[in-house]
């Protein structure tokens, strides 16, 4: 079976700490693979916001996520606080690709949760087609450290 194998960017533009909360668990009971998915929406309205963007406005156009790739490694379970660092590489014409590292502190050091990359392409929703991606945001996002 053809595993999904992720290739990270070397640095990360963004940080952010997201506690793990009891309605994330699964009957599994540790944190289900929807709400990893859920962490990383979480985690890039983070990074949006601190460069003083939505998801429905950056610099004039929307955001839409065309696809998602996630590595998972480790299980996450009610207590944890989550690590997720963000970068944002590979832009074109239309988009860029957003990567994600997913880590918890383990007894010695941080243990890696979950790889992941979503890829967003620049929106116009009001006539519903894909938008050029502003010269502006592409700096603003890979602007260090935001």
């Amino acid at each position: 079976m053809a595993r999904i194998k992720l290739a990270m960017p070397p640095d990360f533009h963004f940080e952010t700490a997201i506690p793990v909360r009891i309605t994330d668990l699964n009957y599994g009971g540790h944190v289900g693979n929807d709400t990893i998915l859920s962490m990383l929406h979480e985690a890039r309205i983070q990074f949006l916001r601190k460069a003083g963007y939505t998801e429905l406005n950056m610099e004039g156009v929307g955001l839409i996520m065309s696809d998602a790739a996630i590595e998972f490694r480790q299980e996450l379970f009610y207590g944890d606080t989550v690590l997720v660092k963000l970068a944002a590489t590979e832009f074109s014409r239309v988009g860029f690709e957003l990567y994600y590292q997913l880590e918890k502190q383990g007894p010695d050091k941080p243990v890696l949760v979950a790889l992941a990359k979503t890829a967003m392409v620049c929106y116009n929703y009001t006539a519903k087609k894909v938008a050029a991606l502003p010269v502006r945001a592409k700096e603003e996002l890979t602007r260090q450290p935001l």
